[in-house]
């Protein structure tokens, strides 16, 4: 387990400002609980810094995972966010959509969300920004990316799609023998 150099740094983070903004800032400068991130092979996990450190003391190759796992690098060097990143990004997301009960099954069965079940949204959602999922229980169901901006879904069809899905707590079922190795 290693530092991220300052690319892949740079790559994580500008993928997590597309869903959280600056709120990047209160995972990174929490004076009470000060976690890093660290590369395990392709994947970049958050950390408590006082574990981080016990880690060390492990051989790579012996070592699974330690902390949350954000995402993993691809092979073209590209970073995608994992499901299990969720609870952090929905805590600090700038856009939210909350879809109504008829919509959450077909949600979470992997399709998009369309205008027919959306329960209500932020205001001034742009086009192709990140946007976490919500039940009207405020419960977190995934993360997207918004496929028309606030002001175009209004005069969208009911079957017309509002946010493409990037990941969803279904994936926890439908992937369970590929989404922790």
């Amino acid at each position: 387990m290693r530092s991220l150099t300052e690319e892949e740094t740079k790559v994580v983070f500008e993928k997590l400002a597309n869903y959280i903004g600056r709120n990047i800032t209160f995972l990174i400068d929490n004076k009470e609980d000060p976690h890093v991130f660290r590369l395990q092979k392709d994947r970049v996990y958050y950390v408590n810094e006082k574990i981080a450190k016990y880690a060390t003391a492990i051989a790579r190759q012996n070592l699974m995972s330690l902390g949350i796992c954000f995402g993993k690098f691809t092979k073209t060097g590209k970073f995608r966010l994992h499901i299990t990143s969720l609870e952090y990004i929905s805590k600090y997301a700038k856009y939210k959509i909350w879809i109504k009960q008829n919509g959450e099954m077909p949600y979470l069965y992997g399709n998009n969300v369309l205008k027919a079940h959306i329960g209500k949204m932020s205001d001034d959602i742009p086009e192709h920004a990140g946007v976490v999922i919500f039940n009207m229980n405020d419960i977190p169901l995934g993360f997207g990316v918004s496929a028309k901006s606030t002001i175009d879904t209004r005069n969208l069809q009911p079957n017309g799609i509002v946010a493409f899905r990037q990941a969803d707590i279904g994936e926890y079922l439908r992937d369970e023998d590929t989404l922790f190795t």
